[in-house]
């Protein structure tokens, strides 16, 4: 049985990414988004630091072509131990 999705891919899809403010966080990211995503190119991602500094919201929007594709990019980022949250 094929699992249904209420998303219609291909679709531009942003994932958010909060974790804490360390040296490497983002490029250590956009490498686990590239290996999911290997078209997208990381200038587009926007980096936003929390007010006291201690975590960097990082939001990527990917070109995603399937369900499969979104639920192992979001484990491996889940997974991430600089990672605290992915909405």
């Amino acid at each position: 049985m094929a699992e249904s999705s209420l998303i219609e891919f291909p679709c531009d899809f942003p994932l958010k990414i909060i974790g804490y403010q360390r040296a490497g966080y983002a490029q250590s990211i956009l490498d686990v988004v590239k290996r999911h995503a290997p078209d997208y190119g990381g200038a587009e991602m926007e980096m936003r630091p929390s007010s006291k500094g201690k975590y960097l919201s990082l939001t990527c929007t990917v070109r995603a072509i399937s369900q499969v594709q979104l639920d192992a990019l979001y484990q491996d980022l889940c997974d991430h131990p600089m990672v605290v949250k992915v909405l």
